[in-house]
């Protein structure tokens, strides 16, 4: 298998980190492409007509895309150590956390920095000021929400480390494009942050 990645960006960050937990970060190819000048070509469009990474080159020559698939993928042919439940009831609250911070975390940082960050107008043409400032206040907000979860918890989705842990470290690391640190002030996320970058996986961030 072929991995068509990126570094720095969250969704394919999570690729490698989940990888990284499962002890095949090294085992897969990794092809690493400019998102500036080498997703929206031709190749890479056969890959994924999105122009977007990740990519999972398959065997068989078949490309998954999308992160969360990908996952899931790497899951079910690599059980262990296990990051997305076990029983359906665990399998459906790590899947409902992960998601609510899909949308209510990363997509406002993400839209926070692609639209916040000149650097990134190469692949945010143009940049909306208005954009950026209605994410920046929901990325704001979901602080809020999210380290009160952290107290009544050790992780994101329950007691263990999973899936949700990873999605929400990839979003907190894209916002320190735009000088966001919310451990500074949020003492639970700090806790939380501290315990996961802790883990020997998180070396190759």
């Amino acid at each position: 298998m072929k991995l068509y990645t990126a570094i720095l960006a969250p969704n394919p960050r999570r690729v490698h980190l989940f990888l990284a937990e499962k002890g095949l970060y090294d085992s897969i190819e990794r092809i690493e492409l400019d998102l500036a000048t080498q997703t929206k070509v031709p190749d890479h469009l056969r890959r994924n007509p999105l122009g977007l990474v990740p990519v999972l080159e398959l065997d068989d020559g078949r490309f998954l895309t999308e992160s969360r698939a990908i996952c899931t993928y790497v899951e079910a042919i690599h059980p262990e150590p296990n990051l997305m439940g076990l029983m359906p009831e665990e399998c459906a609250f790590i899947e409902m956390f992960d998601r609510r911070i899909e949308f209510g975390v990363l997509y406002p940082l993400a839209n926070w920095v692609r639209h916040g960050h000149p650097g990134l107008v190469v692949l945010e043409n143009p940049q909306i000021a208005q954009v950026a400032d209605v994410a920046s206040e929901k990325a704001r907000a979901a602080m809020v929400w999210l380290d009160e979860d952290l107290s009544q918890r050790d992780y994101v989705a329950g007691n263990r480390f999973t899936i949700a842990d990873i999605t929400t470290y990839c979003a907190l690391e894209f916002a320190r494009l735009v000088k966001f640190k919310p451990w500074e002030t949020h003492p639970n996320i700090a806790r939380w942050r501290d315990l996961v970058r802790a883990r020997p996986s998180f070396a190759i961030t």
